[in-house]
């Protein structure tokens, strides 16, 4: 009996090494569908590149990436997913552009880990790992709360960004007095924000005060006047910082026109998304400061010099972002016992990244993100 036993114990024990050694063996097979030819081929030659860097760090030989190229059109996205299909492929990253990816709900058994930081119009299968307005808004809270900022108006362009930006807001339940939409025309900007600002209104109270003192006879009439004369406008702000939803020369448009109604940041708090470390944004110290969430600025120096030196190459923001997602599915697949399942991206897990911490939760992917400054001619991180 004593023998049978031992003989069933070294049965299952040998059994038991011999999965785990063929479990040692297989290939983690991972998709990449970006665009290898045209117009956008200098895109996907850098994210391929990015992703050799991040395989060479993890370095693990089972790990296979077969890339395939959509040629920047839904079609052939789909086209080549079904071929990584064929092949056996369960998680595909990619494709790059939201656009991409509108018929990939045909491979219903495949999760793609897209570049794309839109979270609305995506097919259920495809999980946006880009920095999304969700995890921008959630910075930006943080910051307000360490401030005693309550009273934000979000200044949100009309355009297709729009709807990402009042999910975003409805999500986080950030505190905010208003929303107000305004037009990227030039034309159109400065007037829209003279009316939210009260601009006029303010102009006139100090036309008004200064006319009434005029007409007084009290002491130091004179000096009190001339200081008043050197402000533009009279009146409270009835809001402590603004949130503008925006970019590069509109970014700057929109905070020119603040400053032009009398609403510097020195009297309320200028709020951006993730600028990128726009350099350019440092030479405009009339507008400064400027606060805006971002990725780990240090992070992405170091990587865009490591990319440098290894390819001669620029590299650029979905370049960073590709070395981080090969890392992120490995460590879920290595979490998950090396077994592919989609059932990998709803459970609540946290990966550490150079872009900052992921968060996978139910099918989505949010980042813990930093906050900084440009204040100074320099960018200051605050948390």
């Amino acid at each position: 009996m004593k023998t049978l036993i031992k003989l069933l114990l070294f049965l299952i024990l040998s059994l038991s090494l011999f999965n785990q050694n063929i479990l040692a063996s297989e290939k983690i097979k991972i998709g990449l569908i970006v665009p290898l030819s045209g117009d956008n081929s200098l895109i996907g030659e850098k994210i391929i590149k990015s992703i050799r860097m991040a395989i060479n760090k993890i370095n693990d030989d089972r790990i296979v990436i077969i890339p395939k190229d959509t040629k920047s059109n839904p079609i052939d996205s789909l086209r080549v997913s079904k071929e990584l299909y064929a092949n056996g492929i369960r998680i595909i990253i990619g494709p790059v552009f939201n656009e991409s990816a509108k018929y990939l709900d045909d491979l219903k058994d495949v999760t793609f880990i897209s570049f794309t930081n839109k979270l609305i119009g995506n097919p259920k299968n495809v999980i946006s790992a880009g920095v999304n307005a969700v995890s921008q808004l959630q910075t930006i809270k943080k910051f307000n709360e360490k401030n005693n900022l309550s009273k934000s108006i979000f200044l949100i362009p009309r355009s297709q960004f729009k709807k990402e930006i009042e999910k975003a807001i409805n999500k986080t339940r950030i505190k905010h007095k208003e929303i107000f939409y305004y037009d990227q025309d030039p034309t159109k900007l400065t007037k829209q924000i003279e009316d939210l600002t009260e601009y006029q209104i303010r102009k006139n109270n100090l036309e008004y005060e200064i006319k009434r003192l005029e007409s007084l006879s009290f002491k130091d009439k004179e000096t009190k006047i001339q200081n008043l004369k050197k402000k533009d406008t009279l009146g409270d702000i009835n809001f402590d910082s603004v949130v503008i939803a925006d970019f590069d020369e509109n970014l700057k448009s929109v905070a020119t026109s603040l400053l032009y109604t009398d609403v510097s940041s020195k009297r309320i708090s200028y709020i951006t998304l993730n600028q990128w470390f726009d350099k350019t944004l440092l030479k405009e110290d009339s507008l400064h400061p400027i606060y805006f969430p971002s990725i780990n600025k240090r992070n992405y120096e170091l990587f865009m010099n490591d990319f440098k030196k290894a390819y001669g190459l620029d590299g650029d923001q979905l370049s960073f972002l590709s070395y981080d997602l090969i890392g992120l599915v490995y460590f879920l697949i290595y979490e998950n016992d090396y077994q592919i399942s989609k059932q990998i991206f709803y459970k609540k897990n946290k990966f550490k990244g150079k872009i900052g911490i992921f968060e996978i939760n139910k099918n989505t992917i949010t980042h813990q993100l930093n906050f900084y400054s440009i204040e100074d001619n320099k960018f200051k991180k605050i948390f």
